[in-house]
């Protein structure tokens, strides 16, 4: 059953899904399950469930009537995808050879953790994106 799981509304739905499919396949080995442009959408499965969702933002922008506003607002981000990873180096090298963009290079983060190193960047959507290994 998938209970939960993130959905990203997105723009640049070709883009994303490019992003999402090379770094997935590159660290994890895992391919996308459905994608399917015409709707705008695609998924990722982990273990049989839902791991990763990526869906047009402007098709839910319609369905909720929120299709007016303003898609872009400054603010600080309200949510984070994080990705444990064997080694945040690498795993970084691999964010950005798709398209992420780095925001705090990989660094030991002992004050938030024993032994946790993290680096944090951005998808090509501007998702906020955290790399951890412990």
């Amino acid at each position: 059953m998938d209970a939960l799981y993130p959905r990203l509304l997105v723009r640049d739905f070709p883009a994303s899904v490019e992003f999402y499919r090379g770094v997935l396949a590159s660290l994890f080995g895992v391919e996308p399950v459905k994608v399917v442009p015409e709707a705008s959408y695609a998924n990722w499965d982990l273990d049989g469930q839902a791991g990763l969702v990526l869906f047009g933002r402007s098709m839910i922008a319609g369905t909720v009537g929120t299709g007016e506003l303003a898609a872009e607002v400054p603010a600080q981000d309200r949510s984070m995808l994080v990705f444990k990873v064997d080694e945040v180096d690498a795993a970084v090298k691999v964010f950005t050879q798709y398209g992420g963009t780095v925001v705090a290079e990989a660094q030991d983060r002992p004050q938030w953790g024993p032994n946790l190193r993290t680096a944090h960047l951005r998808d090509p959507e501007g998702n906020l994106l955290e790399l951890q290994s412990y």
